[in-house]
């Protein structure tokens, strides 16, 4: 995989491409089914059209999937309720380029699994057919549709042993596992071993993840949750299991042997005190995914927003250092590169996906209800087609 990942980008040998090097969709002038927004706000606000633009190559290291299966994320139910719409909007038109300033109709999902439609000039990793999973970042057109359209590199081949409804459920929550564990936590299969990670907010989409990934580098990994998780958390690995409702949860994770490694999905009063768990000057890392940027550019604009977030988190990692420990923030990443590797240890039966419920397409607002209602065990699936 990582020889033939180095022809990403790379222009097919042989012809010149036309001008500019884009290519238009042979369908581009076709509508489709899709599930969007044309205002944030609650549940509502979600529309089913069979008028949606088809999506168009626009770029030629671009590739076009029919969706077989989506997901939905805890970041849908922010996106609809317009939350980080300031930095997404400059994200998808830095230049204001576009002749509306509006971003709507805006189609939410982020995580797909499907079948290359079409292939821009450069793609040579990919070609028609193929069955691929990729999760498409937030400032583009979602997966909630019949069709989308992705960068090559933010695009990966499907695990083999996975239906499209089982792979849908992982793209993104595993790369933002893989950004907060390996990227910024800089923990991998050959440095993990024995290690002490605690994971907060184990249950979820992420925490489900990082469990099983961790237990695969070999790392000793305890999970907070409530009681009706336990068992979910055992069968994923957990060493230790921890319910945050049986008592002070503070206090319950005092009486174990301290921390390498913190990943915190919950955020809030817990960043008070989880710090304290760490092994002190060992290179002991807490990483937190729950934090103020988007809201900081939401309230005070794109300019004073940046700066308010580098002086958090500024004088948030220099206060740390001099306890002895490092504080870090990690945000979702989509990279194709890195769902390979996912995607082995996938085949490999290292990590499964773990889903709470499957829709179908006519249930989508149905589907956001149920991930608003909180407590899920894993992922809530959308199954776009009929096929598995």
């Amino acid at each position: 995989a990582a020889g033939g990942r180095a022809l990403r980008g790379a222009a097919r040998v042989g012809g010149q491409p036309p001008v500019r090097g884009l290519r238009v969709s042979r369908r581009a002038l076709f509508a489709m089914p899709s599930w969007v927004i044309d205002r944030y706000g609650r549940n509502d606000v979600l529309r089913f059209t069979r008028d949606m633009v088809f999506p168009v190559i626009h770029f030629p290291n671009e590739v076009i999937i029919k969706v077989h299966a989506a997901s939905l994320n805890p970041i849908d139910l922010s996106m609809r309720s317009g939350y980080g719409a300031t930095a997404l909007n400059m994200k998808r038109d830095p230049l204001k380029l576009k002749s509306t300033d509006s971003e709507f109709p805006l189609t939410l999902g982020r995580d797909v699994s499907g079948v290359v439609m079409e292939c821009g000039l450069s793609v040579s990793y990919f070609k028609p057919g193929d069955e691929v999973w990729a999760a498409i970042p937030p400032w583009k057109q979602g997966t909630l549709s019949e069709f989308v359209v992705a960068s090559g590199n933010e695009v990966s081949f499907k695990p083999k042993c996975l239906s499209h409804t089982e792979a849908a459920s992982l793209p993104y929550v595993g790369l933002t596992a893989w950004s907060a564990v390996n990227q910024v936590g800089g923990l991998n299969k050959s440095n993990c071993r024995g290690k002490r990670v605690l994971i907060l907010g184990a249950s979820g989409g992420v925490g489900t993840f990082a469990v099983q990934l961790l237990k695969a580098w070999g790392a000793h990994v305890a999970a907070v949750c409530s009681h009706d998780a336990s068992t979910l958390m055992k069968k994923l690995g957990a060493d230790d299991v921890i319910d945050y409702k049986s008592g002070n949860l503070e206090e319950q994770l005092k009486t174990l042997p301290l921390f390498d490694f913190i990943l915190d999905n919950v955020g809030g009063s817990t960043e008070k005190w989880a710090l304290d768990l760490l092994k002190k000057w060992s290179g002991a890392t807490y990483v937190t995914l729950v934090t103020p940027f988007l809201i900081n550019m939401d309230k005070l604009g794109v300019a004073d927003g940046m700066l308010q977030t580098g002086v958090t988190v500024g004088s948030k990692t220099v206060k740390h250092l001099f306890k002895g420990v490092h504080y870090r923030w990690a945000f979702f990443m989509p990279s194709g590169p890195s769902l390979d590797e996912i995607a082995e240890l996938v085949d490999s039966g290292k990590i499964q996906p773990v889903i709470d419920q499957v829709f179908s397409f006519s249930e989508v607002p149905k589907a956001f209800l149920k991930l608003e209602g909180g407590h899920a065990r894993g992922k809530t699936v959308i199954n776009v087609i009929s096929k598995k």
